[in-house]
């Protein structure tokens, strides 16, 4: 019998669903039904690494290196949280998971963890869309019954893995160049930048 995956951004959701929809048995980090297997990340389970090629070592950072633009962006684990995905990546590759309902939390940054997810397991599973706006038991079920098509989400997708990747852009070059500038004199000055970071940072400083 075929059964969907469903993942949530957190532990916290997977219990909440689990209850409103019913008839689950806890293993130990996922749930269990005849309809449906129930998973959670731990936020973000993956992150933007600088491809191996690109990567320049600490403390040789320098103007000519820069700006830092790769042709592609390399995904890795986050090592605290990996034992989490793999056991993501082994329930989606389950031979009776015929699809995936991302139940991560309504916005960019859900569609994000979620999406990073599946393509680190290279899933080509078909995928639907959990919504929801309040977690009451009502609303979890109501949403159950008006999955979205995965593809529905696509342009909040793509905004998420935008701003992800600019994140990355501004973070690498602007925290390499200022470090270089820094230690211009001798010495290796640590000097962080952040697209949000920094323009918090003047802020408190004004």
């Amino acid at each position: 019998m075929s059964k969907k995956l469903i993942i949530t951004e957190k532990p916290s959701v997977a219990t909440d669903l689990a209850r409103a929809l019913g008839g689950f048995v806890r293993h130990e980090d996922y749930y269990e039904n005849d309809h449906y297997v129930l998973a959670s990340a731990i936020g973000h389970l993956l992150e933007l690494a600088c491809p191996e090629e690109y990567e320049v070592k600490r403390g040789k950072w320098s103007f000519a290196h820069l700006p830092v633009i790769p042709p592609h962006f390399a995904l890795q684990p986050i090592a605290k949280t990996e034992s989490r995905l793999k056991l993501l990546v082994r329930l989606i590759n389950r031979k009776e998971i015929a699809s995936l309902v991302n139940a991560c939390d309504a916005g960019r940054e859900g569609e994000l963890i979620f999406n990073y997810i599946v393509q680190h397991a290279a899933s080509r599973k078909p995928v639907e869309r959990l919504w929801l706006q309040s977690m009451t038991p009502e609303a979890i079920r109501e949403g159950f019954l008006r999955l979205r098509r995965g593809s529905d989400m696509q342009g909040l997708a793509d905004a998420a893995l935008c701003r992800s990747e600019s994140d990355w852009l501004v973070g690498i070059n602007g925290t390499r160049a200022m470090t270089a500038f820094n230690s211009k004199t001798g010495g290796f000055h640590l000097t962080t930048v952040g697209r949000v970071q920094t323009p918090t940072l003047a802020l408190m400083v004004e």
